[in-house]
């Protein structure tokens, strides 16, 4: 390929960064619009697992499928699947097929995020211009991160949710008509040996199952909650016990034998959970509790992608001198301080106190990851380092699907047994509108107080029970350091 279609190549695989940044700064923005539209305020846990999701069981897939029809194949199909979730999403009239179009478009985005850098060490060969490159993507994914919430409340505000799915069409294709026809890809011997198809199926079932019967606390039988829990991780057994005999396994177990490495994936797992409850229910704190426009509550998360780049840029300077354990601890130390203040409020916090909050949030994340991504690779044996790499980002989805499930169950609790206590004063159909600025001048004036202390319950626990993961996460590293000096020395 000559320098012109390189370039042009690079900037369509940027194009897939900048989708995953405006989607998921986007989706929190418009969330409360969605549910107040489509009546599915019960659901939030299951938008945002779905994606989470469907991205988590594809991402594996689509790597093997790389391998066998080519890169440039692949990422065309994942990036189709994205543009074709987003149009169903925004054309839906009900909650069902809005999470079913939902889930296409997660698992289109498990291609379209992984496969790039996959590209990348196909065009790029120079070491170091290929790390350049990578920084273009965590760039243009930071700067998609802070106009995100801008654009998402500004079309919720203006036009209607809707858009918020249909702008990503025009940049999907764009990308996918750029990669078809400036790519030129290297040939290579593709495999023909069979994909692990049986692990994959176990595991994208085994993760259904324990996700619905998670998201079913609260409202189904136990003994149903029970039956699939219990059946999905009997299946995770089996499917690890298959794995050990697969020829190309989809998770190889022998990642588990290496402590340093676990170590590394436990932090992963604990910090993306607890991390994931600021991000989505931040902006309804805005809107649902202080009544401020979809545009008010997006902006919310502007700070924490500022300085979430700050702390990328600072962790691994400080690692060298402090060591990745310590690093992390501040990282951690920053989130409890976001997740402490938002406990220590009540439903009538100053909007500025949220954008502070947000800033200390954003710093942790940036601290914390940025090193643990490193340290996933150096910990890993040589010829795992890939296979390290694309289960942490695994491991990473699966948190936030499972605790976004965890954290909609909390929420729908406190909604329903508010609901309860009101006496038929308020209704959920009530509690739907009042998360969308737009439609809560319909509500009646004088219930708006109770309603208001319904969600602020709610979204307290969630607080709280992020807060707890945290606290353990800091005993956790502490520990660490104190047991393992040699290994934290030797990293």
């Amino acid at each position: 390929m000559n320098k012109k279609n390189t370039i042009i190549v690079t900037f369509a695989l940027l194009l897939s960064n900048t989708m995953a940044g405006l989607d998921g700064t986007i989706i929190n923005t418009a969330l409360p619009a969605i549910i107040s539209d489509l009546h599915g305020i019960q659901y939030m846990g299951w938008i945002v697992a779905v994606f989470l999701l469907g991205m988590a069981v594809a991402t594996p897939l689509w790597s093997k499928l790389g391998e066998r029809i080519g890169n440039r194949g692949a990422y065309q199909l994942a990036t189709l699947l994205f543009a074709l979730g987003a149009i169903f999403q925004a054309s839906s009239s009900n909650i069902i097929f809005f999470l079913v179009a939902r889930t296409v478009m997660g698992i289109g985005a498990g291609g379209m995020n992984t496969l790039p850098f996959i590209i990348y060490a196909d065009l790029y060969q120079n070491i170091r211009k290929r790390a350049q490159v990578i920084g273009y993507a965590t760039a243009s994914y930071s700067a998609a991160s802070i106009v995100g919430p801008l654009i998402g409340g500004w079309i919720v505000d203006a036009f209607s949710w809707h858009w918020v799915f249909y702008i990503n069409v025009p940049i999907a294709l764009v990308s996918i008509v750029c990669v078809r026809f400036f790519f030129k890809e290297t040939p290579k011997k593709r495999l023909s040996g069979n994909v692990d198809y049986l692990g994959a199926g176990l595991l994208i079932v085994s993760l259904v199952t324990l996700l619905t019967g998670i998201q079913l606390i609260g409202t189904g039988s136990l003994a149903l909650i029970l039956g699939l829990i219990v059946a999905g991780i009997i299946l995770l057994v089996i499917m690890f016990r298959i794995e050990d005999r697969a020829a190309d396994p989809i998770v190889p177990n022998r990642l588990f034998k290496n402590r340093c490495l676990v170590i590394d994936f436990i932090l992963f797992v604990v910090l993306w959970g607890a991390f994931i409850a600021f991000n989505i229910y931040i902006p309804m704190w805005a809107q649902g509790l202080l009544g401020l426009s979809a545009l008010l509550g997006g902006m919310t998360q502007i700070p924490g992608a500022v300085t979430n780049l700050i702390g990328s840029l600072a962790g691994p300077g400080l690692e060298p001198r402090l060591g990745k354990y310590r690093v992390v601890t501040l990282g951690t130390v920053a989130f409890l301080i976001a997740f402490s203040g938002m406990l220590m409020v009540n439903d009538q916090t100053p909007f500025w106190f949220l954008l502070l909050m947000g800033a200390f949030e954003g710093f942790g994340l940036g601290m914390s990851f940025n090193v643990l991504q490193v340290s996933v690779q150096n910990d890993a044996e040589e010829r795992d380092v890939p296979i390290a790499t694309s289960f942490a980002y695994l491991l990473r989805i699966l948190s936030q699907t499972f605790m976004s499930s965890i954290y909609g169950v909390i929420l729908n609790h406190a909604l329903t047994r508010g609901v309860a206590r009101s006496h038929g004063q308020i209704t959920m159909a009530m509690m739907n509108k009042l998360s969308d600025s737009q439609s809560v001048g319909q509500l009646p004036a004088q219930l708006l107080p109770k309603m208001r202390s319904i969600m602020y319950q709610g979204l307290h626990n969630i607080m709280l029970i992020a807060t707890v993961l945290l606290v353990i996460v800091l005993i956790f590293n502490i520990w660490i350091q104190i047991h393992f000096k040699k290994e934290i020395k030797q990293a």
